[in-house]
């Protein structure tokens, strides 16, 4: 529906202290607007704010070890969030998964690979995985659930056309997943990330990796030219999380999270050559792709 990962967007949505935080929970009172908030003594709020405080949201982080997982323990941390990083267990073990969240209020799924193993497939991990973690949480009563999918999942690179015959299997279980997550938590705040960069991603590392490797070509569909993407930026996901939690009119929305610009993946390739200084060796996305069908 929207991007949530804007600067302005964050500015305005998401108080900055947590005094900020019980102002906004008190204009809520008398509303019909849910709260992620127990009236125990337990849960109320203490301290000034700060990760020596708490703001009376105790969080469960599947994934949380992950690339995404990483920036958004540390952000819902600065806000006095207490973090339960549950101990490896495994996606079918419903024991594990119940005791992980069992004192939880709001539960965030970051767990889906985008290649199988030969322990899990796709279907284990993006479907089976999500739907127990998703009933769990239903059981358990847990206020809020978010669940990270996939961009472009409702159409997986357009079936039987392209390079993918029968289309995209991650994306396709991805869906499945999103529609799976719905059915047993209806008001699960769903997130379709597209390209996420930053230090230590799969993205920008993933061409810079090929070329200092092995030195040669790097292959590009059509070069490049007709694919687009829009990356987003790790910390403006995680402050989209963020947002998400403190923003009741979300549960039950799905969002495409995106980056501000579009590129073609030509140009990105381009600029992370010349920012590797290889450009001057012809290792431009239109030289480097020699082997590869083009538009020319």
């Amino acid at each position: 529906m929207s991007w949530l990962g804007t600067d302005d967007w964050c500015s305005c949505a998401f108080p900055r202290s947590l005094s900020t935080g019980a102002r906004k929970n008190q204009d809520w009172e008398g509303s019909s607007k849910p709260s992620i908030f127990e009236p125990k003594m337990y849960n109320m709020k203490r301290g000034t704010g700060g990760r020596s405080s708490f703001n009376g949201i105790v969080a469960t982080v599947f994934g949380v070890s992950g690339f995404v997982g990483k920036y958004v323990a540390n952000k819902l941390g600065k806000f006095g969030t207490q973090v339960s990083p549950p101990l490896p267990v495994s996606s079918s073990d419903e024991v594990s998964i119940r005791t992980a969240m069992k004192h939880s209020n709001v539960v965030i799924n970051l767990v889906g690979r985008d290649w199988e193993t030969r322990n899990f497939n796709y279907k284990q991990v993006n479907v089976d995985g999500a739907r127990l973690i998703a009933r769990m949480a239903k059981e358990c009563g847990v206020k809020r659930l978010i669940h990270f999918s996939s961009l472009n999942c409702e159409d997986p690179l357009g079936l039987g056309v392209g390079i993918l015959p029968e289309g995209s299997q991650f994306l396709k279980t991805k869906h499945e997943g999103e529609l799976a997550v719905r059915d047993e938590f209806p008001d699960v705040t769903i997130f379709r990330p597209a390209d996420i960069w930053g230090q230590e991603d799969r993205f920008v590392r993933y061409y810079a990796h090929h070329w200092r490797r092995f030195f040669q070509w790097l292959p590009l569909w059509y070069r490049g030219e007709r694919t687009v993407k829009q990356p987003v930026y790790v910390r403006d996901v995680a402050q989209g999380v963020i947002n998400a939690i403190y923003d009741p009119d979300t549960a039950g929305q799905t969002f495409d999270v995106i980056g501000p610009k579009r590129y073609q993946l030509g140009e990105l390739v381009d600029w992370f050559f010349r920012t590797m200084r290889r450009d001057e060796e012809g290792a431009t996305a239109g030289q480097i792709c020699a082997g590869v069908p083009c538009s020319n």
